[in-house]
């Protein structure tokens, strides 16, 4: 247990720094997200050489992971998107409703009745985000696409969780990631003449933060998290993530110093994003602590 919550929150931190890495790479969401998810197969594919940890996976598992990476390919897509029309704390914090999200997807997908906690937190999460925005509509467009980004993130997790328990963590993300990259290549031609963009190369700068963000932020990251979900809940995992808002928002005020157009309502919604973070993680603790006792 204390094992899944040292990866699930290494993985929460590296992913903090896709935010500001997304407003720093120069380029389309739909592009940058192509790229991402090319290098980090490729990393994959060789460490699987290397190590030996790709397992064969049969044609109709093969299909599923490709699918879910497109879930993932068009997560990814409208996060930075977000960020792109309106900034980094705005597009982080909208991340945060996946904990919301995922209280309503677990349960209706598991068919069963929806745990009356989760729900409670998912909506103090939900009055958190509203303190924060309800004044400030200058982001509306932001915020929608951020919306979207965490309802596909909780969907996302969900099916993972059911994956790597006939799956290894390598080949889950090596074949998720390789599908998000081939469902986009076939998204692009139709995407950037949509948004009025063409295709370029990555600048030199682009190609080194694209190789930190493939490398750290998604090749390490992912396989942490789909560690971690052996022994945790999707909603544990989503409503933790949570916390990559306080270090992407950290990183955001100190390199783009977006703290100086934040206001009260701004920090009351942050604390009650936490505070429902820390509240689970006591909570999932207390519950594998008292099993173990009467085990």
């Amino acid at each position: 247990m204390k094992k899944a919550f040292v990866q699930l929150h290494v993985a929460i931190f590296l992913a903090g720094f896709t935010g500001v890495l997304g407003r720093l790479i120069s380029m389309d969401e739909a592009s940058l997200v192509w790229y991402r998810m090319g290098l980090s197969s490729i990393i994959l594919f060789v460490i699987g050489i290397f190590f030996r940890r790709t397992e064969h996976v049969a044609v109709r598992n093969m299909i599923t992971l490709f699918f879910v990476g497109g879930i993932m390919a068009l997560h990814w897509t409208f996060f930075y998107a977000s960020i792109k029309y309106s900034n980094v704390s705005v597009g982080l914090v909208c991340f945060s409703m996946v904990g919301f999200f995922s209280s309503i997807i677990e349960p209706i997908l598991e068919r069963r009745r929806p745990n009356l906690f989760d729900v409670a937190l998912g909506l103090a999460v939900v009055a958190g985000v509203y303190l924060i925005f309800h004044f400030d509509t200058h982001f509306r467009l932001g915020i929608l696409l951020g919306f979207i980004s965490s309802f596909l993130a909780a969907l996302f997790t969900f099916i993972n969780k059911h994956l790597v328990k006939t799956h290894q963590p390598h080949t889950v993300s090596l074949y998720e990631l390789t599908g998000g990259f081939l469902i986009l290549t076939f998204i692009l031609p139709f995407y950037l003449p949509a948004i009025g963009v063409q295709f370029t190369l990555p600048t030199w700068s682009d190609l080194f933060w694209l190789l930190f963000l493939s490398l750290f932020c998604t090749v390490l990251a992912l396989s942490l998290s789909v560690s971690a979900l052996k022994h945790l809940t999707s909603f544990t995992i989503n409503l933790s993530y949570n916390l990559e808002l306080v270090y992407g928002m950290v990183l955001a005020f100190l390199i783009y110093h977006e703290h100086q157009s934040l206001g009260f309502s701004f920090y009351t919604g942050l604390s009650i994003i936490v505070l429902t973070v820390v509240v689970q993680t006591l909570r999932v603790y207390r519950v594998r602590r008292n099993v173990s006792i009467s085990g």
